[in-house]
């Protein structure tokens, strides 16, 4: 078995791993850390897991009873921990914030090289790293879609994105575009351009198609459902729509969890999975590229379990065998 700490348990994303965790065949919960609950059981916070474990937090770090560690902070709080604790150098890392997903030499000199975790780009570096950063929901999203293409040079130009999300993807901290009220039956933008996981996304598009000079042009919406994200993107393309979906199709041939289709998909079809599903048309010569997850699974939780299977050799599929909430 595979002995796991959990830190900032808590959370959205920390409740959705230990539920993952709960059910995973080859994995075993040590500990679930978080200082402002420790004591409590974990089914009072997370309410979704009464009956289903005896679990309470606590604020100890008892990382010599563990060989893997998940980071389940707020973006910014990895790195400061990093700093100020010792994790033994036999226990794996991964971590679920943004700290270490961009190069970082400095980390690197302290012995913490972080790998990119994104299966679908970095499976053998994945299995033989010790530290690894999971990528980001929208990065996840947008970069599936995308990569076929870029790797295979046939797009060219600015990429225009535009994605909308569930409201956990603000996290479990209430705040003035995450409450109820304001946010059902609303729409909005946010970060027009900005968006923090543009960066990830950069870095993987000069990975894979060096010297591109297009720009990833992205929009993020905040939608008015709870959890899920739905990816439109379209950039100049001279291929013919036979010819793209044979690129996609043999690019994801081998993926665990994304499946490219060739009917236009529905978000419903991902949610509560660790799916995620990738559609291609083509109008003119504007090739439209369509991708689909839920933000706290494939974008977070799930691929984090994904990346511990590859990282310790197991079923890359172990634990993650999930309904879709379609109905």
């Amino acid at each position: 078995m595979i002995k796991v700490g959990v830190l900032g348990a808590a959370g959205y994303t920390g409740g959705e791993l230990i539920r993952l965790l709960l059910n995973h065949p080859q994995a075993e919960i040590v500990f679930a850390n978080s200082e402002s609950n420790a004591g409590n059981p974990v089914s009072e916070v997370h309410e979704g897991l009464i009956g289903e474990t005896d679990l309470c937090f606590t604020s100890e770090m008892p990382f010599d009873m563990v060989d893997v560690v998940f980071f389940c902070f707020g973006h910014g709080k990895s790195e400061q921990f990093l700093k100020e604790h010792t994790i033994p150098a036999n226990v794996k890392i991964i971590d679920l914030a943004q700290d270490f997903r961009v190069k970082n030499e400095e980390l690197k000199v302290k012995n913490y090289d972080f790998t990119y975790g994104l299966p679908e780009t970095h499976r053998e570096q994945i299995r033989m790293t010790q530290h690894l950063a999971n990528p980001g929901c929208f990065a996840t999203c947008i970069q599936l879609a995308m990569l076929p293409a870029l790797k295979a040079g046939i797009i060219s130009g600015d990429i225009h994105v535009n994605g909308i999300t569930g409201s956990t993807g603000a996290g479990q901290k209430p705040g003035a575009t995450t409450h109820f009220s304001w946010r059902n039956d609303n729409i909005s933008v946010y970060k027009t351009f900005t968006h923090q996981h543009l960066l990830e996304i950069n870095q993987t598009v000069q990975e894979l198609c060096p010297g591109y000079d297009g720009r990833v042009l992205f929009i993020p919406q905040r939608g008015c459902f709870t959890r899920g994200i739905f990816v439109t993107a379209y950039a100049k393309c001279d291929k013919s729509l036979e010819e793209v979906q044979r690129i996609y199709a043999d690019y994801y041939g081998d993926a665990a969890f994304t499946h490219f289709v060739t009917k236009s998909p529905d978000m419903k079809q991902v949610v509560n999975t660790n799916k995620a599903v990738v559609y291609v048309e083509k109008y003119e010569d504007q090739l439209l590229m369509i991708s689909c997850i839920d933000n706290l699974l494939k974008g977070a939780v799930g691929q984090a379990v994904q990346n511990m299977n590859l990282m310790f050799g197991i079923d890359e599929k172990a634990g993650l065998q999930l309904k879709a909430s379609a109905f």
